[in-house]
């Protein structure tokens, strides 16, 4: 039974929960983590681990796709985003990257992130993005939004893509754009398409529930909030808790492989995901996968010089994020921020690893077993 409180008379409101919230129980066996797999699947593309990263210029250039997913994830490169509109993006970044060191005021970084923004997308630059990747025998991935969808996923497709994620702040089945001759059903979209398509953010079952019967064969639940990167909340004033969030998600999942005798939706949580025990907690919720910015962003091979900022930043009106400075003077690798070694106490790094212990010390040896660990409510 949901439980709803009175925030006023006559106006109830559902009590939720934060990953923050919530604490996992451990079952009376234990194993050895190196008897732990983090593997999964989605459609025909296997991962050794089970992280994205989420799709910003300043995470996610070519060359990063293809070292998260040597290491076993899968990088999202923006379709809408730099790369597709600029030829020396390394250039561009960095120039704004010094707007954000030398000027106290976020807007400045802002302002010229949307001018970045505001040059064509070129489709020749983002197939020769799609090529790097494709060329180094990994998974291809790349984000659009609903708006553009129909105009960018032709050449895309064309460009040898293996994986389209139709991603916006939130998402339903139908997008009404303007000046649109008319809305973009996803359904449709989808079945005509021979690439799997992964669809988010949403918070709610009955919005989840919505895109699974669209045919996506991944849900991503979550705004991609991060702490002092976005401002989706303080923006558009929306917001659901995470745990609650994804539960709320991977009910619709067992509804839905139920209603198709058999046809199972990946939920991929996309928010206030910090450390190896929000992501250990994120799947223990019911999740498959999740997107990670911030967390991946200090690494040497990002993009952003040690500065993060979701792809929200550079809306051209109602921008959602600011540039944050995630690492300093000493960026770890790719590999010790995914498996270690750490020495950091806290759980930024040996994401991979932290996760992998979470589960033996709970009992579980995958994923999916995993999603069935006990869990309390902090009071």
């Amino acid at each position: 039974m949901r439980d709803l409180v009175e925030i006023g008379m006559g106006r109830t409101a559902r009590r939720t929960y934060e990953l923050d919230d919530i604490n996992i129980v451990p079952s009376r066996r234990t194993r050895s983590s190196k008897e732990v797999s983090t593997a999964w699947q989605l459609d025909a593309y296997r991962f050794d681990i089970p992280l994205l990263a989420h799709p910003t210029d300043a995470l996610v250039s070519p060359s990063f796709a293809v070292q998260l997913g040597k290491a076993g994830g899968l990088g999202v490169i923006n379709g809408e985003g730099l790369w597709g509109r600029h030829a020396d993006v390394d250039a561009e970044i960095e120039r704004l990257v010094g707007i954000a060191e030398s000027d106290p005021d976020p807007a400045a970084a802002i302002a010229h992130l949307q001018k970045l923004h505001a040059a064509p997308l070129q489709p020749d630059l983002l197939a020769a993005a799609i090529a790097q990747v494709r060329d180094a025998g990994v998974t291809t991935a790349v984000r659009v939004s609903p708006q553009n969808a129909r105009a960018l996923t032709p050449h895309l497709v064309k460009a040898g893509l293996d994986l389209l994620v139709v991603h916006g702040t939130i998402i339903s089945a139908e997008h009404v754009a303007h000046g649109a001759s008319e809305p973009l059903n996803l359904k449709t979209f989808i079945s005509e398409l021979d690439v799997p398509v992964v669809a988010g953010g949403v918070s709610d079952h009955r919005t989840a529930l919505h895109l699974m019967r669209t045919g996506a064969a991944g849900v991503v639940v979550g705004y991609g909030s991060t702490a002092g990167a976005t401002t989706t909340s303080e923006v558009l004033g929306i917001g659901v808790p995470m745990a609650t969030a994804i539960a709320d998600a991977a009910a619709a999942r067992r509804d839905y492989l139920d209603e198709t005798g058999g046809r199972y939706v990946h939920v991929i949580a996309d928010g206030d995901i910090e450390t190896s025990g929000d992501l250990a907690k994120a799947i223990a919720c019911g999740a498959d996968a999740a997107v990670l910015g911030a967390p991946l962003a200090v690494s040497a091979e990002a993009p952003g010089r040690g500065w993060y900022w979701p792809s929200a930043s550079a809306h051209p009106s109602v921008p959602r994020g600011a540039l944050l400075q995630v690492a300093y003077d000493e960026r770890p690798s790719l590999d010790r921020v995914l498996t270690g070694p750490s020495d950091d106490p806290f759980g930024s790094l040996n994401l991979v690893g932290g996760l992998r212990r979470a589960m033996a010390k709970s009992g579980y040896s995958d994923l999916k077993e995993f999603q069935k660990v006990g869990l309390t409510v902090r009071a």
